[in-house]
């Protein structure tokens, strides 16, 4: 697990009348890409975390590291989207809407980009509100519509005309 390095007055630790500086590599903490190439951050043997570096892939002789560094990664990055998904699933069975058992307080806007019209729903005493369909909420309190179209603010210009809510 070694790693030939840059000396630090910019020569190669690897030229010809320079001695090869080694160290040895302790832990793989860390990895990105800069300008394409892939670069680790190194913990070194006998050296405290404030000499860890950035180092090159093509700079290192760990493949035993590297591999486990990839292996920790790719079942962290496994781990954390078999919880999103678990998150996700049971996010999506939550009651919706009047689902949910509460009573409507105001509608505080509305949209049709599914295709249906939706109305975004405040409900007494939540601090969440819910898209519902406006089918439904016609039915249900048609008088929380009513309210909601009636305090709706037109303002006229010569060529159109801009609704507030």
């Amino acid at each position: 697990m070694v790693k030939t390095r840059q000396r630090e007055d910019g020569a190669s630790a690897g030229s010809s009348n320079q001695p090869t500086e080694e160290f040895s590599v302790e832990k793989i903490l860390d990895k990105r890409t800069r300008d394409g190439k892939i670069e680790y951050l190194l913990k070194w043997k006998g050296y405290s975390e404030e000499d860890n570096t950035w180092e090159p892939e093509e700079n290192l002789d760990c493949p035993d590291l590297i591999a486990a560094y990839e292996s920790r990664f790719a079942q962290t990055l496994a781990d954390t989207e078999d919880k999103n998904k678990r998150k996700n699933i049971s996010e999506d069975n939550r009651a919706r809407g009047f689902d949910r058992g509460l009573e409507p307080l105001k509608i505080v806007g509305a949209t049709d980009a599914s295709g249906e019209l939706l109305f975004l729903m405040k409900w007494k005493n939540c601090k969440e509100a819910d898209l519902v369909p406006a089918s439904q909420v016609n039915v249900r309190c048609p008088e929380v519509v009513i309210h909601y179209y009636e305090n709706k603010q037109l303002w006229y210009t010569k060529e159109t005309v801009i609704e507030l809510d």
